[in-house]
């Protein structure tokens, strides 16, 4: 309901405000996919991504041996000895989280690495997107891949490969 009244409310603004205006709207995901190192980009994270999990998941695997093992020899340990084997399960359980979170924590390497690789694109995309709209004189292009329902939009007026060429792909 929210996003109908929000699409009403800048359809009405639009409306009212600029007549004879140009729109046009891109489709980011399919530029994305058609820019042959945004794939290569994408492939490297999720090598990176996949080598980070298996890391995480051996040291949760390596706190659930030790879980299992304190719990088969809990019987025979002193008091002292369970607290000792309790503190190294918690430890080793705040280690893997504290991995997790430096892997795939808001600031981690992903969210960097991602930064690194993709931000870059994005920018490029961005400012030939941007030079469209001025020398078409469009007023505003919408981007129908980020999540704004467009309950229906005509392919005259997709400008996704005029931003190809402009970024120097053909498709």
């Amino acid at each position: 309901m929210k996003k109908l009244s929000l699409l009403l409310i800048t359809l009405f603004f639009i409306s009212a405000t600029s007549f004879a205006q140009k729109y046009g709207f891109v489709d980011t995901e399919y530029i994305l996919n058609n820019i042959p190192s945004y794939s290569a980009a994408q492939e490297k994270l999720d090598q990176l991504s996949e080598g980070w999990e298996k890391e995480i998941s051996d040291a949760y695997a390596e706190v659930e041996q030790m879980y299992k093992d304190y719990q088969n020899e809990v019987v025979l340990l002193s008091r002292e000895a369970k607290v000792k084997k309790e503190e190294e399960i918690i430890a080793s359980e705040r280690a893997a989280k504290e991995l997790q979170n430096i892997y795939f924590g808001v600031e981690g390497e992903l969210f960097k690495k991602r930064e690194e690789l993709i931000q870059p694109i994005q920018d490029e995309i961005y400012n030939a997107v941007k030079e469209l709209a001025i020398e078409g004189s469009y007023a505003v292009i919408f981007d129908t891949s980020s999540g704004m329902n467009m309950l229906y939009t005509n392919p005259k007026y997709d400008v996704s490969d005029e931003v190809l060429e402009k970024l120097g792909y053909k498709n």
